[in-house]
């Protein structure tokens, strides 16, 4: 028997036996003479309760572990950046335009949530970003939306960094050293807190593995690009901010960028053709399935290479154009977002997105396919 299928006997049998001492419990509590089984009953109750919860598959993560998790998710800089065009490691953010459509408002959007609240609410969006009320949304006010919405996901980013400066900046000055961030981060990492302070006060050596130690030194590098001139190594909260979130700052952006390129590039001109640009990443799957994601990740690629961050058409892309694509705040860029937003949607051509058209390309802008879009247009709207 399978270990799936005993899990499944064992949660059956364990169910049946909690109604049965429940029912139990039930009766005893009519009957005055027999309440001193109650307890025992509880008690069994309990155990078969603890049992179940053994059984339960691995994969259910404990409250701890989450928590775990948290925290060191809160130490680490993020891999994905709300409303900025590229990932860290240079991957296209696939949710981007669901963010810079939604921003923070993405509740009722989820896969499992009632299609007719999702339509209203859908269409209260389209009646926001229709600033004029004509029941169509142009270029320009899709584009002071995107600026909006991408303006939230700012700011929300400056309330988390403040709380997870507090958290490793234990003295409260104002200032976090490089040895105090690097204490919480090998802390997150499972290390004894109080022993690596006191080994790093004593400049003795430290036992990390060889992973935690290049994961550290990626971090000392961006730690000094964070630090404004003159170099401490002590970081403000704003260069804290910068530090965990590049979109942030000039200097931390164009860092980013240039690491991008680093992995990027191939021939070392420090800049990217098409080919560098599209390049598959390592470890591409050998069969149908990853060929059809190959052959969308080239796809995807290519179109945005050409028709948003080459921005003179030359087939060449330099850092400076990098950069501007993927400034968050960059209205030009924004404008080109709106201009493609609508493209995609705008069935009858006429450049600007009407409600049926959102309601059909309801995927595209919130990640949800909402059914029933003609029928529903002028009811929801």
């Amino acid at each position: 028997m399978s270990c799936r299928l005993c899990l499944c006997v064992t949660s059956s049998w364990l169910h049946l036996q909690i109604t049965a001492v429940w029912t139990q419990v039930a009766m005893v509590s009519r009957q005055p003479l027999l309440c001193s089984w109650t307890p025992h009953c509880l008690w069994l109750l309990g155990v078969i309760l603890l049992m179940d919860a053994s059984a339960r598959p691995a994969n259910h993560s404990s409250v701890r572990e989450r928590m775990g998790t948290r925290e060191e998710n809160e130490i680490l800089p993020p891999d994905h950046l709300n409303g900025v065009k590229l990932e860290m490691d240079g991957h296209l953010n696939k949710d981007f335009h669901q963010e810079v459509f939604l921003g923070k408002d993405t509740d009722g959007f989820e896969e499992d949530a009632e299609p007719r609240r999702s339509r209203r609410k859908l269409m209260v969006i389209f009646s926001k970003v229709d600033v004029n009320t004509d029941r169509r949304i142009s270029a320009k006010e899709m584009q002071h939306w995107i600026m909006e919405k991408t303006a939230e996901h700012f700011q929300e980013a400056i309330a988390e960094s403040k709380v997870h400066f507090q958290a490793v900046d234990p003295d409260g000055d104002g200032h976090v050293s490089w040895d105090e961030y690097k204490v919480k981060f090998l802390a997150s990492k499972g290390h004894n807190e109080r022993e690596v302070a006191e080994k790093i006060k004593n400049n003795e050596e430290l036992k990390i593995d060889e992973e935690t130690q290049e994961v550290l030194e990626n971090l000392k590098d961006r730690w000094y690009q964070a630090d404004k001139p003159p170099s401490d190594l002590l970081l403000t909260e704003e260069e804290f901010l910068s530090f965990l979130h590049p979109e942030h700052s000039r200097g931390m952006l164009q860092f980013m960028v240039r690491e991008i390129v680093r992995d990027l590039d191939q021939d070392g001109d420090k800049q990217l053709s098409l080919p560098e640009f599209i390049s598959l990443p390592v470890g591409t799957v050998e069969n149908q399935q990853g060929q059809d994601m190959d052959d969308s990740w080239v796809r995807d690629r290519k179109k945005e290479f050409e028709e948003l961050i080459d921005a003179d058409h030359n087939g060449i892309v330099t850092m400076a154009e990098l950069e501007d694509y993927m400034d968050p705040m960059n209205e030009y860029n924004a404008l080109n977002e709106a201009k493609q937003m609508i493209a995609i949607a705008d069935e009858n051509q006429n450049h600007h997105l009407e409600p049926e058209e959102v309601l059909k390309y309801s995927e595209f802008f919130t990640g949800s396919k909402l059914m029933d879009y003609a029928r529903n247009v002028h009811e929801e709207f």
